[in-house]
């Protein structure tokens, strides 16, 4: 499954430079002025994964293929986006088109490099871009709810299911609330989807600190993760510049330098797992002679569903799925081993696919 998430926050919170340390780029331009980035930069990254590694060595895989994510660097958001201000309306767009949000926010002192408010507080600066998501959505929704007025007047039950959620939103948003704290049911949830709601979509804070607090974090990344815990959004310590130079060393000295500065693992790895946390998502693998590969889908997904992620007709004609469990296929040699060893399982339609998996499927075509 495709995934893509929006870096946002305000100008000079240093969001093009993690985005660049994200890709390994120089993509992105970073410099010390507001919308510096105007056009959004588009990068995949592979998800850092060292299962598939092993997994593709005991297979003896001619290749591997990690997981993919999408990151967006977005230009910087100001007071007054939500009524066209700076950029507002193309960045907004753009953050409309992505899964979730990872909102960097600056936590570091530094006079060098200028800030839009002219101060230093994370919390203010993730509330302005807050209510200018939610002033957008607001306007949004009352736009949507007046022409509904037709198709609800002629009884049209999809349109009732929309006002119905618009007017939950509403309600939130008047309220001063995001979207995402509006409570779905089950079965709304691809209806409330496809309202692309700015503020539905799940935040992951980025606190962008001083090298020195990096590992520990600091008073002004404490006061974020305080937050994200108030809302249940995901949060994450990193230094930009640390993964900007971490960006253009060699594995061997990757790890090195990370032992230096008592990190156990970059920050952009850090990220990217927490963005599947918050996501909901999970990972199977596919390993053959010719390639291992691992497969995004999300927690719970059906063995058809998963099937389906590497191809509609595997789901359409699914027979079942041939199913060794990560630590089964390790300490047990592979697949042949699983199989000598009664390891090997043959799941059907109703299986809930685990994270770590070993898969292979049979399908009708």
């Amino acid at each position: 499954m495709a995934l893509k998430i929006g870096i946002v926050g305000l100008p000079n919170v240093g969001k093009s430079t993690l985005f660049n340390a994200l890709t390994r780029t120089a993509a992105a331009q970073a410099a010390n002025f507001p919308f510096c980035t105007i056009e959004p930069n588009v990068g995949e990254v592979n998800v850092p994964d060292p299962r598939l590694d092993r997994l593709a060595g005991i297979g003896k895989s001619q290749k591997v293929i990690p997981a993919r994510i999408t990151f967006v660097d977005i230009a910087g958001l100001v007071r007054g986006a939500s009524k066209g201000e700076g950029l507002g309306n193309q960045f907004l767009a753009n953050i409309r088109e992505c899964d979730a949000v990872a909102h960097v926010l600056r936590c570091f002192e530094d006079s060098d490099v200028t800030h839009v408010e002219g101060r230093v507080d994370p919390v203010a600066d993730a509330e302005t871009v807050e209510t200018e998501l939610m002033l957008a959505d607001l306007e949004s929704v009352e736009k949507r709810l007046a022409g509904l007025q037709r198709k609800l007047k002629g009884g049209d039950k999809e349109a009732a299911d929309q006002a119905r959620l618009l007017e939950a939103a509403k309600a939130a948003l008047e309220a001063g609330k995001p979207a995402r704290t509006v409570a779905v049911a089950d079965e709304d949830a691809r209806t409330w989807r496809l309202l692309q709601l700015l503020t539905a979509k799940p935040v992951l804070y980025v606190c962008n600190v001083e090298e020195g607090a990096s590992a520990t974090g600091n008073a002004q990344s404490a006061r974020v993760a305080d937050l994200a815990a108030a809302e249940g959004s995901g949060v994450v310590v990193i230094s930009a510049a640390i993964e900007e130079e971490l960006a253009q060393l060699e594995d061997a000295e990757r790890a090195e330098y990370l032992e230096s500065m008592g990190l156990h693992e970059a920050g952009l790895d850090r990220l990217i797992h927490e963005g599947y946390r918050l996501l909901g998502l999970a990972t199977y693998f596919t390993v053959g002679p010719k390639e291992a590969r691992a497969w995004t889908i999300p927690t719970g997904a059906s063995a058809p569903q998963a099937a389906g992620v590497i191809h509609g007709d595997f789901e359409r004609g699914f027979i079942r799925a041939e199913t060794i469990g990560f630590d089964d296929y390790v300490n047990l040699g592979g697949e042949q081993g699983a199989k000598e060893a009664g390891r090997m399982r043959s799941e059907g339609k109703a299986y809930r696919v685990q994270d770590g998996d070993v898969l292979h499927f049979l399908f009708n075509a």
